[in-house]
């Protein structure tokens, strides 16, 4: 599946974006002790602001984005576990950087709770450096970001 198969989420597709967001973040809720943020997210109100992005029919991977003046933020990415080891997230992840040098923006930013620790190995694979660790609320957050030439 190329990223050309990438698609601004249709409102039509909220109840997908949820229900994949729900699959990819459940098995952290255990682990970190709170319900993680993006299965909290107003999905359709995302969808509406044209900050969601999918693959599959049906959905099966999809990101969450806002563009800022200096980066672009990549708040959330799922994958559902049907569709783990087929490449979906890594799609996800060149789209994100493709639409963040369309727009102009020099890097991507990103955070991940400190105790996803899977998040922690894969982000370093794809270009991104920690730049700092913080505590929000309850969630104990790495922050990353991806300089991109």
């Amino acid at each position: 599946m190329p990223n050309n198969d990438i698609r601004p989420a249709r409102a039509a597709d909220a109840p997908a974006v949820k229900a994949v967001t729900d699959l990819a973040y459940h098995p952290y809720v255990a682990r970190i002790g709170v319900v993680p943020q993006p299965m909290e997210a107003d999905h359709a109100a995302d969808v509406a602001a044209g900050r969601v992005f999918v693959v599959g029919e049906p959905v099966i991977g999809l990101v969450v984005i806002e563009t800022h003046v200096d980066h672009l933020f990549l708040e959330s990415i799922a994958v559902h576990p049907d569709a783990h080891g087929r490449g979906v997230g890594r799609r996800l992840l060149e789209f994100v950087d493709a639409r963040a040098r369309v727009l102009g923006l020099p890097e991507v930013r990103l955070y991940t709770n400190a105790m996803m620790w899977e998040n922690r190995e894969i982000y370093p694979k794809y270009g991104y450096e920690v730049v700092g660790r913080r505590l929000d609320g309850p969630y104990d957050r790495i922050h990353y970001r991806k300089r991109l030439e």
